[in-house]
Order: C-alpha cells, then sequence, then structure tokens
C-alpha cells in the first residue's frame, strides 16, 4: 500500500502553488540538517524529513523570525497535508512558530485573500486525491508539537556552529558534506545579529 508521501509524490500538481517546489539540496544553508530529505522548497526555506525522527515533517528557515532554525511542523506527512488543506499552502504552516495565535489569525485571514484559483484547485485537488481532511486546529496542533521538543538529535554542518556561534557537540561528522560558502559579510552579519539577541 502507497504512503500518504508516496501518493502525493505521484500527483499531476504543481507543487509550487502549495510552497512546496520540488527539488534537491542544490544550496545547502547553514542551517539545513546534512541528512534532511527534501519534500519541498518556499524560495530558501526547506521542508523535509529527518532520519532520526522517523515521519516528522520539518521546516528549515536560514532567515527565521524564531530562535530556532530548525523546528517541527507533524508528527507525519498525513498531518502536514492536513494542515496544508486547513491553511491553503505550506507557508501559513511554518509561519506558526514565532506567532501567538492573533497574529496566526490575522495571517490565515491575509493568506485568504491572496490565493489564487490556481492555488485553491490545487488544495482541491490535494484533498480528493488523498481522501484527508483539514486540520482542525492548526494552530493549536504545531504549538503542541514545537512544545518542549528535543532537538538533540538534528545533525548540523560545521558551518551552522560557526555561523551561529553556538558550540559543536563532539561526534559531528560533517566532514564529508557539501557546505555553502557565505560571504563574510553576510556571516557577520549573522553573528552580530544572534550575540545581540542573546544580550
Amino acid at each position: 500500500m502507497k504512503t500518504a508521501y508516496e501518493k502525493y509524490m505521484a500527483l499531476s500538481i504543481d507543487k509550487e502553488l502549495l510552497c512546496l517546489k520540488h527539488g534537491d539540496i542544490t544550496t545547502p544553508y547553514f542551517c539545513y540538517p546534512v541528512n534532511a530529505e527534501p519534500i519541498g522548497f518556499e524560495g530558501c526555506i526547506l521542508y523535509c524529513f529527518l532520519p532520526e525522527y522517523g515521519e516528522m515533517v520539518f521546516a528549515c528557515n536560514p532567515e527565521s523570525c524564531a530562535d530556532q532554525n530548525v523546528y517541527p511542523l507533524a508528527a507525519n506527512f498525513e498531518d502536514f497535508i492536513r494542515l496544508i488543506l486547513a491553511c491553503g499552502t505550506a507557508n501559513p504552516v511554518e509561519q506558526i512558530v514565532w506567532m501567538d495565535k492573533r497574529g496566526f489569525e490575522k495571517h490565515m485571514a491575509d493568506e485568504e485573500k491572496i490565493l489564487t484559483h490556481e492555488q485553491k484547485a490545487a488544495v482541491q485537488l490535494l484533498q480528493r486525491e488523498l481522501g484527508l481532511l483539514p486540520m482542525e486546529n492548526p494552530f493549536e496542533y504545531v504549538k503542541a508539537i514545537q512544545k518542549d521538543f528535543d532537538d538533540s538529535k538534528i545533525q548540523y554542518s560545521d558551518e551552522y556552529y560557526e555561523v551561529t556561534g553556538i558550540e559543536n557537540p563532539e561526534g559531528t561528522d560533517t566532514s564529508d558534506k557539501p557546505l555553502l560558502e557565505f560571504e563574510p559579510a553576510i556571516i557577520e552579519v549573522i553573528k552580530a545579529y544572534r550575540k545581540n539577541d542573546k544580550d
């Protein structure tokens, strides 16, 4: 029996309409875990699986407004799709990490106004083909997944620790992983931002 992910991948649907542009990691931003398995991209935001966490779906955002760059969105792919069915695209789901309920509701109202006919049709096709229902309380669901989440098993590149200034734990093997070379000015800006945030 095909999994929800396999059914999704087989759909003849423009996944970019869902903010899940299909592709491989060609630009491994500093915060992308070294073993991330891509689901899709929204600009520089990567939606993915991480082997250490099984079926859980993550967002990896190098420009995150939250204190972390990698965070869980759903316990499994079916729930991730149900969140998209409720929110129209993956974008509002990813934004929940730094929002309160009022901010999320405003964001959803704004998103509803700009969703195109093509995007709405893609969501309807997704629901029909996968036989899933929209998540009833997407904000509460995502916040519950993220609350007290143990991120200690996420495997980052050496560049992540260099850029963030976080101490690299012993035993992290990244010697054979490709790294994105950042412009020195960008690295300094990120370091300064992290330092000011801590102060």
